[in-house]
């Protein structure tokens, strides 16, 4: 093998070392958008399920209560 051989060699492995960098920048960024999502979806979700055990809490109250005009 000459020269120019291995100089095309080492050339076209990094073409695709900068793909594959520009993939796994593109990926990682993918990653943190969906952990954040994620994040946000268990916070309402959370939330959601706090204020559906209140309200259940007060349907089961308002039978007991006599009505405002006795």
């Amino acid at each position: 093998m000459d020269s120019y051989d291995i100089d095309e060699r080492f050339g076209a492995i990094e073409i695709k070392l900068a793909y594959i960098e520009d993939f796994l920048n593109r990926l990682h960024d993918q990653i943190l958008q969906r952990n954040a999502s994620t994040d946000r979806l268990t916070t309402e979700h959370a939330a959601m399920k706090e204020k559906l055990a209140q309200l259940a809490s007060e349907m089961e109250e308002i039978p007991n209560k006599k009505p405002p005009h006795y």
